[in-house]
């Protein structure tokens, strides 16, 4: 069981009746995530934030608030990015279609905010870009593998008209190996060696291998590229990785690869197809 599961119990059916105004305030948010979600009494509920506020076309009437709520739990912060429904004086945090059984909480994701494109996580194309793309990516996602390089190739065709601005997201528990691949990612994009992000994409490793100096030595072996082993536990690339992962948890990115597109959220990963030239 994950501690955010420990912190929080489902809001499949959970409903509570709020104000009469269509978007509850802050009080009474917040009394909403103390008595149907943040259950457990160890948890304390410190506030709650919207990031926006969204419709639907299929969900007329309704409004959708992306929110964080932060707790404290074991002298711990923690903050939990959560969709709410709103209407009528209702909230629930799932809304199910009984015919279709599409739910619409998996629908939904926010829109990218101006601060993540920035040049730290521009990966191709320019600033002045007409068009950008953000990716949230693993490179030993197998779906991330045959992803990835396709946007890429696309990116680097057209660099006027789309740039390409690079989230690492390591998914640790199905494959180990990518933490320090990430790192030394990262490395190489700072130096400008941008043709080993490829490069890594297309490595063959063990998933689970965790001997950073055997990660890197298999590197060097299939790509040429030379990295240290300082150079990958330096604390600070640790820190900017970090940075990565709580971007992904605001942008509620459930797994990789996620692609977003002027904003907004990609779904079916293949809006870049339209820059081919």
């Amino acid at each position: 069981m994950s501690l955010m599961s420990k912190l929080l119990t489902s809001t499949l059916i959970a409903s509570v009746a709020l104000s009469a105004s269509q978007v509850p305030n802050k009080k009474e948010l917040i009394k909403y995530v103390r008595k149907n979600i943040a259950k457990n009494p160890k948890v304390t509920v410190d506030g709650v934030t919207i990031i926006e506020e969204k419709t639907h076309k299929d969900l007329p009437g309704w409004t959708i608030l992306l929110t964080t709520m932060d707790f404290t739990f074991d002298k711990k912060e923690i903050h939990a990015p959560e969709i709410m429904f709103i209407k009528d004086g209702l909230v629930t945090g799932n809304l199910i279609n009984l015919k279709t059984g599409k739910d619409y909480r998996n629908e939904i994701k926010p829109s990218i905010p101006n601060s993540m494109y920035n040049k730290e996580h521009l990966l191709y194309g320019t600033e002045n870009s007409k068009h950008k793309i953000v990716v949230f990516s693993d490179p030993q996602c197998p779906f991330c593998q045959e992803l990835i390089p396709e946007i890429i190739d696309v990116v680097k065709d057209n660099p006027s008209e789309v740039a390409l601005y690079y989230y690492h997201l390591p998914l640790l528990r199905l494959h180990p190996v990518s933490g320090t691949l990430t790192k030394i990612m990262h490395i190489a994009q700072t130096q400008g060696k941008l043709d080993i992000i490829d490069k890594i994409y297309k490595l063959k490793i063990n998933p689970n291998e965790t001997n950073v100096e055997k990660i890197i030595e298999e590197v060097k072996k299939q790509t040429g590229y030379i990295v240290t082993k300082e150079q990958v536990e330096d604390k600070k690339i640790t820190k900017i990785l970090k940075e990565d992962e709580l971007a992904a948890a605001k942008m509620m990115v459930s797994g990789t690869p996620m692609v977003f597109i002027d904003g907004e959220w990609d779904k079916m990963r293949t809006g870049h197809k339209k820059f081919k030239k």
